[in-house]
């Protein structure tokens, strides 16, 4: 097997989640396989949320914990995001973590348009997986919300900026799932990160 780097981003703001449980688990599963994995905790990264600019002139600088997020995203070649489901996206700190790192010259080059007017990808060479846990259950999400969160951060921000092809695992409902469903969560993850996967 071989080995792969790998940036786990427990994308939950509290500090004590099971999007943090799932991304430990992993993390912990990818090491003992031989994987080199560098894990970060939303909720202990300190930045401002707010992007603030009506464009990309003057951008404010990235706050250290910004920084180290994207040297790390540099540095792996699959990246793995856990994240609960609210309001049917992202948390407001994970999407603004987004928002504020990926800039143009970084995460894509404005430059440099396809024929369709899109502009360059500059994150390729790197898969993902994206770790939803929610209350909605898979069924309703796939036929009556579409999986909009999934289309959102596989195409219009992976995708976007070259990181592909991204899978995805869901795991609901969460709020009251019981240790035994947790457990069975717990050890798909250790799988997956044996996997690298």
């Amino acid at each position: 097997m071989q080995t792969q780097r790998i940036l786990v981003l427990d994308g939950h703001p509290a500090p004590a989640s099971l999007s943090r449980s799932l991304a430990e688990t992993y993390s912990g599963a990818a090491r003992q396989a031989g994987h080199e994995v560098r894990l970060l905790h939303l909720s202990e990264m300190d930045f401002d949320l707010d992007f603030g600019r009506a464009g990309y002139r003057d951008v404010k600088p990235l706050e250290p914990a910004l920084e180290g997020f994207m040297a790390d995203l540099a540095w792996s070649g699959h990246v793995v995001v856990m994240a609960p489901l609210w309001w049917g996206g992202l948390p407001a700190k994970l999407k603004a973590l987004f928002d504020r790192a990926f800039l143009p010259g970084t995460a894509f080059d404005p430059r440099r348009p396809n024929r369709l007017g899109v502009p360059a990808p500059l994150l390729t060479g790197r898969s993902a997986r994206l770790v939803i846990t929610s209350d909605t259950p898979g069924w309703w999400q796939r036929l009556v919300y579409r999986r909009a969160i999934a289309h959102q951060v596989t195409r219009q921000i992976f995708g976007f900026v070259g990181i592909r092809p991204t899978r995805h695992s869901w795991f609901a409902p969460a709020s009251h799932a019981g240790a035994g469903v947790t457990g069975r969560w717990l050890s798909e993850m250790a799988a997956l990160g044996r996997a690298a996967a």
